[in-house]
């Protein structure tokens, strides 16, 4: 399939519905097909990964485009500084989150644009550290303590943004790493009262999201990280 093929065939999958939702986003309307991610997924696995495809897709401009660009990328042949660069025309969380989910964190080193990144004056490069740091302490079972103590150093300097994409990045970590076990739940805790008493109007508002759920995380049988009792209760009823 050519990119214009692609675009045809993403505009043949659009719906109102799916359109909205991006709209609501902050995607402007010409820039929108509306498309849900679960036919962009099913489309990516018929094309063939290609990085010079792949940018071609990303170049039309269409923010469905880009998100199947992502899946399309060869994460083989493509370098730190070339996401560094796709991060620069990332103007949603949603293909923020899906960049770094995606692609980003299967890049060998990546761990360096958590640290370089922690600090970014562009809203969404910002939230893409804390993004990457959630995604790395679900997924990584390997993970060491150091890299996930780092991650608490980071947040607890960084976290004093008044972004709401980005405040609820931070919060987003913080949960995740509290929910590796008990041990760094009680950390995540800890880093929370410290900044509900000590910080900022954001930190606050960070450490009231997260405690809401850290605070009520179990073990439960089979499941090798810590989930909220509410959806334990949940999956019992």
């Amino acid at each position: 399939m050519t990119c214009d093929e692609v675009v045809s065939e993403l505009k043949s999958l659009s719906s109102e519905k799916y359109k909205a939702n991006v709209i609501k986003m902050g995607i402007p309307e010409s820039s929108s097909i509306g498309v849900s991610t679960g036919d962009i997924r099913k489309l990516a696995k018929g094309i063939e990964k290609s990085n010079e495809f792949a940018y071609e897709l990303w170049r039309t401009g269409y923010h469905e485009a880009k998100l199947l660009a992502v899946l399309v990328f060869d994460k083989k042949h493509i370098s730190l500084h070339s996401v560094e660069q796709l991060m620069n025309d990332v103007c949603s969380w949603d293909l923020c989150d899906h960049l770094c989910k995606n692609l980003i964190i299967k890049l060998k080193g990546y761990k360096e644009l958590v640290e370089s990144w922690c600090n970014s004056k562009e809203t969404y490069t910002k939230r893409a550290a804390f993004t990457l740091m959630a995604s790395a302490v679900i997924h990584e079972k390997s993970i060491s303590e150091d890299i996930i103590d780092n991650y608490l150093k980071l947040i607890s300097e960084y976290s004093n943004d008044e972004r709401e994409h980005v405040k609820k990045a931070v919060s987003w970590a913080l949960r995740e790493i509290g929910k590796r076990d008990y041990k760094y739940q009680e950390k995540a805790i800890l880093l929370a009262y410290e900044l509900k008493e000590n910080g900022n109007k954001s930190q606050v508002w960070i450490a009231k999201d997260a405690l809401k759920e850290l605070e009520k995380l179990v073990r439960v049988e089979g499941r090798g990280r810590l989930i909220s009792s509410d959806s334990k209760m949940g999956k019992e009823c």
